[in-house]
């Protein structure tokens, strides 16, 4: 194993953490257990795993003192001499509700010491079931560079086997001077394009109309939920009205959250919350394996319209302006900009940046693709999965959506101070998905 220099977005995300706000994605798997000393099985698999795994023996380092001169101020990604799994993979007591545990363990941030990830097994109290909370601080992994990790931990799957990418020539320090041309037009078309995300971004703050429950104090408490939804609902919406999957997702979440503000007595009328939609750039044959590259499209949800097919036709319509438009330029694709920071920017800026989210959304609603075989471990099917985004600094909510094996997993995290009723949101997705279903005749 070999150190391997943070991506730019990498360094950002791993300098803008805080205690409040740690940076890891999280992914609960609900397992069937065949008998009750399952989960404590799975805690061996995935200890005795783990040591084979070179991307889970990796600590992240400030690159000074690992001979990286020319990137002063950055960080790598470095074997650890002293890796322990056990470390890592921690079983808990059994225990009768898995987000209750899940949002406690979602709060606690990693030991930054150590590489960056966790495998938390809960055993179920019922003697049938087990989860597996896993942790990956978004430095060290993004959604898919996650999912290959936990893929390598758990029972060996039939994929079809991929071509080996061809040796990355090394990049000179200094640039050829042949291809000073190029490089000044590259340069010229960034700045265009880093002009018109600020403008957009400027534009995204005007006339905002979110709600105060979107935002909150960080109190560094977490609280997790989840939600299961047929998929052949969701086709069933999608094939009367149009659009994609994706967009009849949003609009759940938009109706969603419609309920959950007029149930609390916040009122939804007139709110219209910026979400950002995250978009993957990674290319797994060409780009950097393990590196962050993501931009974005943002959009605001229809939270005020109290026709539900008018929010997911509102929806339908600002998705296809967005993929239109391409992700790399408006105000979702500010990520991309982090190429052009240099390394001791990020360092000096991180903090300031995890700060500014706020100003940029309101909420994230996220995708996670998932393989549509079952996953197992210890010949214990996964039955279902919870996606969890990070919760940025100055926000009550973060979503993320799975689809796995027929079924969509919403994957909630909040504040659990600024949102106590986050099982009333939870309700409030599957009734939007029975609403859309009777508007639609279904």
């Amino acid at each position: 194993m070999t150190s391997d220099l943070l991506a730019p977005l990498d360094l950002a995300f791993w300098n803008m953490e805080s205690a409040e706000h740690p940076m890891h994605l999280g992914a609960l798997g609900v397992f069937a257990a065949h008998s009750p000393t399952a989960g404590a099985h799975a805690a061996d698999l995935l200890a005795g795993r783990a040591a084979a795994v070179p991307g889970l023996r990796m600590r992240i380092r400030d690159v000074w003192p690992l001979g990286f001169p020319y990137a002063f101020g950055g960080a790598a990604r470095v074997p650890d001499p002293d890796f322990d799994p056990l470390r890592h993979v921690l079983l808990h007591a059994p225990t009768a509700d898995f987000h209750t545990e899940a949002g406690r363990l979602m709060q606690r941030p990693l030991d930054r010491e150590r590489p960056p990830w966790e495998a938390h097994v809960l055993p179920g109290d019922d003697g049938v079931s087990f989860a597996v909370l896993f942790k990956f601080h978004h430095a060290l992994a993004d959604g898919l560079r996650a999912l290959t990790l936990a893929a390598a931990v758990l029972d060996p799957m039939d994929l079809p086997v991929r071509k080996p990418r061809p040796a990355e020539p090394a990049k000179p320090l200094l640039p050829d001077v042949r291809k000073l041309p190029g490089l000044v037009r590259s340069a010229v078309s960034d700045l265009g394009r880093a002009l018109d995300i600020g403008a957009s971004v400027a534009l995204s703050c005007v006339g905002v109309s979110s709600s105060a429950a979107l935002v909150s104090e960080p109190s560094g408490t977490r609280r997790t939920a989840g939600v299961v939804v047929d998929l052949d609902d969701v086709h069933r919406v999608r094939k009367t009205r149009g659009g994609t999957v994706n967009d009849v997702l949003i609009a759940v979440v938009a109706g969603a959250l419609r309920r959950w503000l007029d149930e609390r007595g916040d009122g939804s009328a007139g709110v219209a919350p910026r979400a950002l939609i995250p978009v993957s750039k990674r290319r797994p044959r060409t780009a950097h394996p393990q590196g962050n590259r993501l931009s974005g499209y943002l959009m605001r949800l229809p939270v005020g319209d109290p026709d539900p097919l008018g929010r997911l036709d509102t929806v339908r319509t600002a998705m296809d302006r967005n993929k239109d438009a391409g992700s790399n330029r408006g105000a979702g694709a500010v990520a991309l900009l982090a190429d052009h920071v240099p390394a001791l920017g990020h360092r000096l800026g991180g903090p300031l940046a995890g700060q500014g989210a706020r100003l940029w959304f309101d909420i994230l609603v996220t995708s996670v693709p998932l393989p549509g075989i079952g996953l197992k471990l210890g010949g214990n099917l996964v039955t279902e999965v919870y996606p969890f985004a990070p919760l940025a600094r100055g926000q009550s909510l973060a979503v993320a959506i799975s689809t796995y094996r027929g079924q969509v997993h919403y994957g909630l995290v909040a504040d659990a101070e600024a949102v106590p009723d986050l099982d009333v949101l939870a309700r409030a997705l599957s009734e939007e998905v029975k609403e859309l279903l009777a508007a639609c005749g279904s």
